[in-house]
């Protein structure tokens, strides 16, 4: 079943939620406004008078009203594996190929035996040879300079790169706020 992105009244994401919590927001009025056509439709009971199924249709994007998530808090989300080929593109840093998955390694810019955090802005995406050939030492000192500088995406990346399968329209309103330097434009 699709997510729901929900976003705060003023347009900002919050999380993305069930439609089970997208429909109790509705239903109590909680929806300040919303984007897209219906993309689920819940199913309830049956009325006893008219014999009808009532049913619901749930929109992909739901702006809740006042301040009634005050109290979730936005996080960066931690840097994986997946997240970083994600937001390189499956791109090595070093040699500008792309690649599956399976032949790409995190490689730490100052290396972690020098103190080099587990960060997204020391980490890029490495084919598993240039990472090799890299070692223990800076991209200055292997004579192999970085293609691209690594960076902690926003919030509107974080939730672009928190969900496998996003909707179209979900993705067009995500990417107003991507900055245009960002790899996932391309």
């Amino acid at each position: 079943m699709t997510s729901i992105l929900m976003l705060d009244a003023a347009g900002t994401p919050q999380e993305w939620i069930a439609p089970k919590e997208a429909a109790l927001y509705l239903a109590k009025d909680q929806v300040a406004w919303h984007v897209g056509e219906p993309c689920t439709t819940l199913r309830g009971g049956t009325n006893v008078l008219t014999g009808l199924q009532s049913t619901l249709s749930l929109p992909p994007i739901i702006a809740v009203k006042g301040a009634v998530h005050a109290s979730r808090s936005y996080r960066t989300l931690s840097c994986d594996g997946a997240r970083l080929f994600r937001r390189d593109r499956h791109l090595c840093a070093y040699c500008g190929l792309v690649f599956r998955p399976a032949e790409l390694s995190a490689d730490h810019v100052v290396p972690e035996s020098r103190g080099g955090p587990w960060s997204w802005t020391n980490l890029v995406t490495a084919c598993r040879g240039c990472n090799g050939r890299k070692g223990n030492r800076t991209p200055e000192e292997a004579r192999m300079p970085l293609l691209y500088v690594p960076y902690e995406p926003n919030r509107h990346e974080t939730f672009i790169l928190s969900n496998r399968v996003i909707r179209f329209d979900q993705m067009k309103f995500l990417l107003q706020g991507v900055p245009a330097h960002s790899r996932l434009r391309s």
